[in-house]
C-alpha cells in the first residue's frame, strides 16, 4: 500500500489519533470534578454525573443513588457555562477526531495528503485544540451552581473548588488538546509528500 505521508507524517498521524482519543475519552467521562454528598463520592463531567440524591419515600429521607448517567435533558445540565462548555468541547473533539482519522487514512492511501492538505489539517487541529481549551477554561465558571455547591460543602464558587477537587478526566481532555496544539499542528506542516507534477 502506498502512503501519502512522510516519516514525520506517520508520527503526526499516530500522535493525532492519540491526542484525539485522549481528549474524547476525557470529555465523555464524568470525572472532571470530585466531591462527596451524604457520605458518598460524587463526580461531575460537563454533561454527565455519578451519584445523585433522590428522596426515599419509605424512609422519608434523601439517599444517594450510586450510578453514572447523562442529564435527562440539555437544559438539565446545572449551569449555562457547562452547557456552552459541552458544545464547545464536543465540537473541538469532533474536529480532532476528523483530522486524526483522515491522517490515519493517509498512511494507506497514496496522494490523499499533500503538503497543502497537511497544513490545512494542522490548522483544523489548532482550532479543535483551542475549542477544547476554551471549554476547559469555561468549566470552572459553573462551580457556583447549586448541584456543585451541595457536593462541595456550599463553599464553592466560580474558580473556587471548596471541598471538591479536579478529576483526572479534566486533565486528560486538556492534555490531549495541548498536545494537538503544540505538537500535531507543527508536525502537520511536514506530513504530506510533495505532489508529483504531471506533464499535460
Amino acid at each position: 500500500m502506498a502512503s501519502s505521508l512522510t516519516c514525520a507524517g506517520v508520527i503526526w498521524a499516530l500522535l493525532s489519533f492519540l491526542c484525539a482519543a485522549t481528549s474524547c475519552v476525557g470529555f465523555f467521562m464524568p470525572y472532571w470534578l470530585w466531591g462527596s454528598q451524604l457520605g458518598k463520592p460524587v463526580s461531575f463531567g460537563t454533561f454527565r454525573r455519578c451519584s445523585y440524591p433522590v428522596h426515599d419515600e419509605s424512609r422519608q429521607m434523601m439517599v444517594m443513588v450510586e450510578e453514572c448517567g447523562r442529564y435527562a435533558s440539555f437544559q438539565g445540565i446545572p449551569s449555562a457555562e457547562w452547557r456552552i462548555c459541552t458544545i464547545v468541547t464536543g465540537l473541538g473533539c469532533g474536529l480532532l477526531l476528523l483530522v486524526a482519522l483522515t491522517a490515519l487514512m493517509g498512511c494507506c492511501v497514496s496522494e490523499l495528503i499533500s503538503r497543502t492538505v497537511g497544513r490545512v489539517a494542522g490548522g483544523i487541529q489548532f482550532l479543535g485544540g483551542l475549542l477544547i481549551g476554551a471549554g476547559c477554561a469555561l468549566y470552572p465558571l459553573g462551580w457556583d451552581s447549586e448541584e456543585v455547591r451541595q457536593t462541595c460543602g456550599y463553599i464553592s464558587g466560580q474558580f473556587d473548588l471548596g471541598k471538591c477537587e479536579i478529576g483526572w478526566a479534566y486533565y486528560c481532555t486538556g492534555a490531549g488538546a495541548a498536545a494537538a496544539i503544540l505538537l500535531c499542528t507543527w508536525l502537520a506542516c511536514f506530513s504530506g509528500k510533495k505532489q508529483k507534477q504531471y506533464p499535460y
